[in-house]
């Protein structure tokens, strides 16, 4: 597999460069600034607006949709060269457009695809993932968030549990739900997936402190809430396989376009060692940057050939869970490696260093990624049994109905 650019995807490369020079300083984030989570948001929108009216959002998407119908490639390329700007494109926007659209693409109807895909281009609709529930994380197949028919006979659903963490909850305007429709099967198989407005009564979010002081994530609650059949993605009782698909896309766009090694090496040559150089200028630095630096391309050229499968139609499956895998661990080791530059800097930075206060930052978060989208130890599984073909672990659940498991 060739990994340099063909000459079409330099050109395309090209154009994308010098069009995100002329728009994306506008909407770079100030380096260290604390701002509202409105106002990130409605930052966050505004990019998306941007992006739509200049004709780089969903480029993959057919053109009757709102994209350009562009190949894996060129989106990729995109993304790279967006990556080196400060952006705002946290999972506000990020779930929308890399959870949300493509579950819609795949599973949803010719009118859900209509209604949903072009207005989250545009950053007019806002999405948040509902999946995981306090006592069904890593487990999602043991969520008890349920919901059943109504009884009036309009078909509709209600819906009644509890969902947490939900990242920006509290500011979306839609979310991706999965619910329990059947308990009388194994837990797999009794799942059904909807789209939700997060304005409907009888949602409740509230939003949760972090370690870093920020409140991104959210406990959910669904009281009563009525949903109509027409929010429902695929068939009843194939929510798991619209999850599938969720994950998988999350797991192949971890970490895909901002390279860690780069801000690394700009940081260390900025933190003096003591002896009248740089701690660039230390052997066994360089080391470490170099074993790191060869990881991300690793990792890099290993999702480009993820992404030419799944352009080409095929499904990675667990092979996506190495991405995730290896990115989160990447995601910790190097930041943990910017704290030991600075020193007891790194502890307690003096005032006004941002941007060691924004490697704390990045560092605390860097904890999260080990378990969203997948706990390390849950992918290792994957990848063993999916991958390797090793032997499974003792599932003494697998074919038991879930009403009958206990709680």
């Amino acid at each position: 597999m060739d990994f340099n650019d063909s000459l079409e995807e330099a050109a395309f490369r090209a154009e994308a460069r010098t069009w995100l020079a002329a728009h994306a300083p506008a909407h770079e984030l100030p380096v260290g600034a604390k701002m509202p989570d409105t106002e990130e948001a409605d930052r966050g929108r505004a990019w998306m607006r941007e992006l739509y009216a200049g004709g780089w959002s969903g480029l993959t998407f057919p053109k009757a949709l709102g994209g350009r119908g562009l190949s894996g490639i060129e989106a990729v390329i995109f993304a790279e060269e967006e990556g080196k700007y400060h952006l705002p494109k946290g999972p506000f926007t990020s779930i929308g457009t890399g959870m949300a659209l493509p579950v819609i693409a795949k599973h949803g109807n010719d009118e859900q695809r209509a209604r949903f895909i072009e207005a989250t281009l545009k950053g007019d609709i806002t999405w948040c993932q509902l999946f995981s529930e306090p006592a069904a994380g890593s487990d999602l197949a043991g969520l008890r968030t349920k919901a059943v028919r109504a009884d009036d006979g309009s078909g509709d659903w209600i819906v009644n549990g509890q969902k947490v963490w939900s990242s920006w909850a509290h500011l979306t305007d839609w979310g991706i739900l999965v619910v329990r429709t059947d308990p009388t099967v194994p837990k797999h198989k009794g799942l059904t997936f909807f789209v939700v407005d997060m304005k409907t009564l009888g949602i409740e979010t509230r939003p949760i402190r972090q370690i870093s002081g920020a409140s991104e994530f959210n406990e959910t609650f669904l009281t009563d809430v009525r949903i109509p059949d027409a929010n429902r993605l695929g068939a009843e009782g194939e929510g798991w396989a619209c999850c599938m698909t969720v994950l998988m896309s999350e797991r192949l766009g971890s970490g895909a376009h901002r390279s860690g090694i780069e801000p690394l090496l700009d940081f260390a040559a900025a933190t003096p060692d003591g002896h009248g150089g740089t701690m660039l200028d230390d052997r066994s630095i360089r080391q470490q940057f170099a074993e790191a630096l060869a990881e991300e391309q690793g990792e890099r050229f290993f999702q480009a050939r993820l992404r030419t499968m799944v352009s080409k139609g095929e499904n990675p499956g667990a092979l996506a869970g190495m991405v995730k895998l290896a990115y989160a661990s990447r995601y910790q080791k190097t930041n943990g490696l910017a704290l030991e530059l600075r020193g007891l800097a790194g502890i307690a930075p003096e005032a006004g260093d941002t941007a060691t206060g924004n490697v704390q930052y990045d560092y605390i978060y860097s904890t999260v990624m080990r378990i969203a989208g997948g706990a390390d130890e849950v992918l290792r599984n994957q990848i063993a049994e999916r991958v390797l073909g090793m032997p499974g672990e003792v599932r003494m659940d697998k074919d038991v109905p879930f009403e009958k498991l206990k709680g």
